[in-house]
């Protein structure tokens, strides 16, 4: 048997291909489906099962498209909710063989109620790993909130409550030898306390993982697991349904956005449609010159994610700006992987092209970190607006800043000030240049973000303090 995790930063995702004696599975598949054909062909081995762990919220899963390209079976535990399309609804214990290994579905509710697991035993029948889902992760557990987005008469204290009987009586019996593989690691949104190791033995998790403590009542687990949830993001409802329903094939949505425009064209084609303009280039080379009104979020980070977080309706349709053309399929791609399949376009040549087609531009003021120190040591009432998430500001901040996470962003521009100055930062920069740009749409001129964000001001005598909650924000 061999066992890869393919892990995708981006969306802190981890799909898993298996293979044996010329069979595969694939468990969690990404939307793109080539790299895993390119993987079968490589490897001389055909696909037999596509193998879900639920019906994601955080991304838009690739088992359509990979089903109709390979004839493969997909697979999910027990459920009653009908799709739009063939699958296979397992049972609680049911092995599956591919080549000469077994792969048994364990049905495990509480992170939505068709969750289940996958028990891996190899050609030797040595139990080798558990490939775990959003059931349990290095270091937490699948949070027990977003099924009753989707599902009515679900709550999260019941799924919870489901998590709690899950993990006791299908999880912590099994071996502590066992390899836990999980579906997410630190950075997705759907635990809160991930550890950044992607695999762990079940026998460590039980020692270190705070919701497997064996001392833990039912009241107490449900407790800890509810308590800090923030709000999930807005999209993750949608990517549900679209992983229950059916979607657009990538090819389509390639097609779709693959589509080239001059300047002149790109601005018609703004004006006509509505289209939101997104420019995907690094927060240095957006704050030198960008077209008014586009929103930046890079895709040197968590671009999926943000993109998810900052625009509401995932249907919008989109324009993309790039330095060059070379990264408009991945920016394409990246935005599919999260259910925005509705980009209509980009502009040729880049933002370079624009600036030299002598269009107008702006530019977005950026000062460093040692700048702010002699601001801040001029006037102690400068306004800073920290826009890292609160758990982040609580451990650390400026003294005196004020935090408005990004995501909340677009509830607190009214509040921001239109007469005085402020200071926008973040951790490193990209978060505080997303802020920006969104300022910059709303017509805000009266501020600048730091070089750096706040892991350079640290570098200087700017005093930082632990949390206080402001009574108001500003």
């Amino acid at each position: 048997m061999t066992l890869e995790q393919i892990y995708t930063g981006c969306i802190s995702e981890a799909a898993y291909y298996i293979t044996s004696n010329g069979e595969a599975a694939i468990v969690d598949p990404l939307r793109e489906s080539q790299p895993y054909l390119d993987r079968l062909k490589r490897d001389g081995v055909t696909l037999k099962y596509i193998f879900e762990t639920h019906f994601h919220a955080d991304f838009v899963s690739g088992h359509i498209d990979l089903a109709q390209k390979t004839g493969a079976t997909i697979v999910y535990g027990p459920t009653e909710m009908e799709t739009g399309f063939d699958k296979y609804v397992g049972t609680d214990s049911e092995i599956f063989t591919v080549g000469g290994i077994k792969i048994k579905l364990i049905h495990t509710p509480g992170h939505t109620m068709e969750s289940s697991c996958f028990l891996l035993t190899d050609e030797d029948n040595n139990e080798h790993g558990l490939i775990s889902g959003d059931t349990l992760f290095i270091g937490d557990v699948g949070r027990p909130d977003l099924a009753q987005h989707v599902i009515a008469d679900l709550t999260q204290d019941k799924l919870a409550r489901h998590l709690y009987n899950s993990l006791r009586t299908k999880i912590m019996p099994l071996s502590d030898d066992l390899i836990i593989y999980p579906n997410h690691g630190a950075g997705s949104a759907c635990g809160k306390k991930m550890s950044k190791e992607n695999t762990d033995t079940l026998g460590n998790q039980k020692k270190t993982n705070y919701a497997l403590n064996p001392n833990l009542s039912e009241k107490q687990f449900v407790k800890a697991i509810l308590t800090g949830l923030t709000t999930p993001p807005q999209y993750f409802p949608k990517n549900v349904l679209m992983n229950i329903q059916g979607y657009d094939s990538l090819d389509t949505v390639l097609h779709r956005g693959h589509v080239p425009f001059s300047p002149d064209e790109f601005e018609n084609r703004a004006n006509e449609t509505g289209a939101l303009i997104l420019d995907t280039r690094k927060a240095d080379d957006f704050a030198n010159g960008f077209i008014p009104n586009s929103i930046n979020i890079g895709l040197d980070s968590n671009f999926a994610s943000w993109v998810g977080e900052m625009i509401p309706d995932i249907k919008q349709k989109i324009l993309i700006v790039d330095e060059d053309n070379s990264k408009i399929d991945e920016a394409i791609i990246r935005l599919s992987r999260v259910g925005y399949d509705h980009a209509i376009g980009y502009l040729e040549g880049g933002f370079k092209k624009w600036k030299y087609s002598d269009k107008t531009f702006d530019r977005a003021h950026r000062i460093t970190p040692e700048q702010l120190e002699n601001y801040y040591s001029e006037d102690k009432q400068l306004i800073l607006i920290d826009v890292r998430k609160k758990s982040e500001y609580e451990s650390e901040h400026i003294i005196n800043s004020i935090n408005v996470p990004l995501n909340e962003i677009h509830n607190y521009l009214i509040e921001f000030p239109k007469e005085l100055s402020f200071v926008v930062i973040c951790l490193g920069g990209y978060r505080s240049m997303i802020a920006s740009s969104i300022l910059k749409q709303n017509g805000f001129e009266n501020f600048v973000d730091v070089i750096g964000g706040f892991n350079a001001i640290k570098n200087t005598n700017i005093p930082i303090t632990e949390y206080v909650c402001p009574s108001t924000l500003l």
